[in-house]
């Protein structure tokens, strides 16, 4: 976690829509009132292969009413390649979403793969970590903990 960037203060991110695994468009305004740790990648990305099990593990165990892992990839061709690729990672609590606009890694200023923001509870970035990270560590825990138990803002 000693790349995590953090964002003081905690920074507006512009709207994006993408697509949940049945079709329906979304937009990370679905997740507000829950801290989100906003994952995006790819499956040509070797180090997201290694960081997809961390973040199913992760939503596994902190998943639910006040977090959420959102993982997003941005392949352009459908989502037949991500479910493939979710599959062969053993991910089975991260859901899959897509961004069929190509947009996603432009409008939260990716610059490497993976790029995970965590969002507040409004949707404002807090901080981010490009690159892989070991999202189950007790390092990333305790970051993500801490961004739960946070006073909302005013």
């Amino acid at each position: 976690m000693a790349a995590f960037v953090v964002r003081n203060p905690p920074q507006d991110l512009p709207a994006v829509n993408f697509v949940n695994g049945d079709g329906k468009e979304q937009s990370l305004g679905d997740w507000k009132g829950k801290v989100v740790l906003l994952n995006i990648w790819a499956t040509w990305c070797v180090p997201c292969r290694a960081e997809m099990p961390a973040l199913d593990k992760l939503e596994a165990d902190l998943g639910g009413k006040d977090f959420a892992v959102v993982a997003i990839n941005i392949d352009r061709g459908g989502g037949d390649k991500p479910k493939k690729f979710l599959a062969d990672t053993g991910a089975t609590h991260v859901q899959l979403y897509t961004d069929p606009s190509g947009k996603m890694f432009s409008v939260v200023k990716a610059v490497g793969m993976p790029t995970t923001l965590l969002l507040d509870r409004d949707g404002r970035e807090i901080g981010r970590l490009v690159g892989p990270a070991k999202w189950d560590s007790p390092e990333a825990l305790a970051l993500i903990k801490a961004a739960i138990a946070a006073p909302p803002s005013a």
